[in-house]
């Protein structure tokens, strides 16, 4: 079995480690393998608090991951990605694989993080949607829907990010038609393109969650419909790179998956999940 990770964030943007401190916390856990993703870089305008790689670090965080791939040959695998974010432009490659996803909305003049804190959630909630959760909701979900299109990406990450605070309700009542309408009509969207979605454990690493992204009744619709899946911990430390996932393995399977996917010399392959 292939122990990876293709969600991993440094320094470069909101991480907490060197690549290289990454790399050699993912050789402790085990790790055949190991795909840095660092965030696409955003104007400052929508990143004020700097949690995204800057513009001109680009060419060096390529650098320093091939060169980390050439000093660790033999050792692990190390690929170059990119988590591409839908507000930014989108960066040429060559990239091994994007994750593409949405942080962020523009409503009523403004632009606000879905995932930055509670309080920021509750005022957009307030100020750009009337007090209807249910609106930033759908708004959230029909930008989802086009995140293949706008970041050209092979993974979809996250993808019902906005729930990061919600695991008590707080926000959303997940099982009400109209959020599930929405959410729904985002994985229909995103269907049948030969994406993979990520089960991602980052949260409940940093203390937000006590379950993955995404849902149940959406990994039970991603499965209905033959999608495939892979497992990440979306890890900002290097104490964290397989963060979670025999509970991810659990969740996939009770939810009918058999299989994950990882990235391979040769390209994305399925292995049995265990």
């Amino acid at each position: 079995m292939i122990l990876q990770n293709l969600h991993t964030h440094t320094r470069y943007g909101d991480g907490k480690n060197t690549p290289e401190e990454m790399v050699l916390g993912a050789i402790r856990a085990g790790c055949a393998s190991l795909g840095f993703s660092e965030h696409s870089p955003l104007p400052p305008e929508l990143d004020p608090d700097g949690w995204t790689m800057a513009e001109n670090d680009m060419a060096r965080y390529r650098s320093e991951v091939l060169a980390l791939r050439d000093k660790y040959a033999g050792k692990i695998s190390l690929y170059l990605g990119l988590e591409q974010d839908m507000d930014s432009s989108v960066t040429e490659g060559p990239w091994d694989y994007r994750i593409g996803s949405v942080h962020g909305l523009h409503a009523d003049g403004c632009y606000f993080s879905v995932d930055n804190t509670a309080a920021v959630l509750r005022d957009a909630v307030e100020r750009c949607y009337g007090g209807d959760p249910m609106a930033l909701a759908e708004a959230y979900y029909r930008k989802l829907s086009q995140v293949a299109e706008a970041t050209g990406c092979e993974i979809v990450g996250h993808f019902d990010l906005l729930t990061k605070f919600n695991e008590d309700g707080a926000f959303f009542d997940e099982s009400s038609p109209r959020y599930r309408k929405a959410a729904l009509e985002a994985l229909e969207a995103l269907s049948g393109r030969g994406l993979i979605f990520e089960i991602n454990t980052g949260a409940i690493s940093r203390g937000y969650r006590t379950a993955p992204y995404p849902a149940p009744f959406l990994l039970r619709e991603l499965r209905r419909r033959g999608e495939a899946i892979c497992i990440t911990s979306d890890s900002h430390s290097a104490d964290t790179i397989l963060f979670g996932s025999a509970q991810a393995a659990e969740l996939a399977r009770s939810c009918g998956f058999t299989e994950s996917m990882v990235l391979t010399e040769k390209g994305f392959l399925p292995q049995k999940l265990v």
